[in-house]
């Protein structure tokens, strides 16, 4: 289940947690929020990158473990194989 950001956009007539934003667990299919579950203040949801892709660290082992080749250009249509 993602992880939703919210904020008040007001945050003159919120309470602490909504004036600084929380993070919320829903299911893609919750609607979004309106109100704070705290204070009832209004928030919204504030837009966030998503989180894809992968952490770099142990690639190329676990690549070499499979039997995978890493290539380094040298030059027009010069590769050499890094392991």
């Amino acid at each position: 289940m993602p992880i939703y950001a919210y904020q008040a956009p007001d945050p003159a007539t919120s309470c602490e947690k909504c004036k600084d934003g929380f993070d919320l667990r829903q299911s893609l299919s919750d609607p979004a929020l309106e109100t704070c579950p705290w204070c009832g203040a209004p928030v919204v949801r504030v837009p966030s990158p998503p989180a894809i892709g992968f952490s770099q660290s142990g690639l190329d082992d676990r690549a070499k473990a499979a039997g995978f080749s890493k290539l380094t250009r040298l030059g027009k249509g010069e590769y050499e194989r890094n392991f």
